[in-house]
């Protein structure tokens, strides 16, 4: 019984039991979920899991996808390997976050500078929220980065902090606790 590895990513309209709707088609198909991210992103809710499953189930996970794409969510799947994971062998975690105003191309120069680097962004999440008294919008944005291990923690700490500079926001590097 070989095991299958697939990324699955499904959005839909917002509504009460949607995540329901999809972890029953999983565990009908004995699908495990190994990793997930769901959100509400205006009036959608999205979903990307990575699932493992026996080789013998895919089908009966495509079938039970299908009937999802019937109640109106957008599914894709896509089969991954888990050996990409190795690439990144005895690179350091850091956790990012940045916070200020909000205007464009904050999360693009940190991108940018970040894959200048080599640095490889695991999660990132964004939001834009309106500060309490002046009603301004204010950008957030928290990332887990697995860095090489040639460069130091204070060197990345004072490269964001440049790129923070110049779009007048802080930005904070520490490595994950636990």
């Amino acid at each position: 019984m070989s095991k299958e590895y697939l990324v699955v990513t499904s959005v839909g309209p917002d509504k009460r039991g949607t995540v329901e709707k999809i972890t029953e088609v999983m565990v009908n198909s004995q699908a495990n979920i190994e990793e997930s991210r769901m959100a509400r992103l205006g009036g959608e809710f999205a979903v990307i899991m990575l699932l493992s499953l026996p080789g013998e189930q895919r089908d009966a996970l495509e079938t039970g996808l299908n009937g999802l794409r019937e109640q109106g969510l957008t599914v894709i799947t896509q089969p991954t390997d888990m050996s990409r994971v190795e690439i990144f062998q005895g690179y350091v975690p850091y956790e990012i976050a940045v916070i200020g105003a909000d205007h464009e191309g904050i999360a693009h120069s940190v991108a940018q500078y970040l894959a200048s680097e080599r640095i490889n962004i695991e999660t990132m999440d964004t939001r834009v929220t309106q500060a309490p008294i002046t009603g301004a919008p204010l950008f957030s944005m928290y990332a887990t980065v697995q860095a090489p291990p040639e460069l130091k923690i204070n060197e990345l700490r004072q490269k964001l902090a440049d790129v923070g500079d110049e779009f007048g926001v802080d930005i904070e590097v520490k490595l994950p606790v636990g």
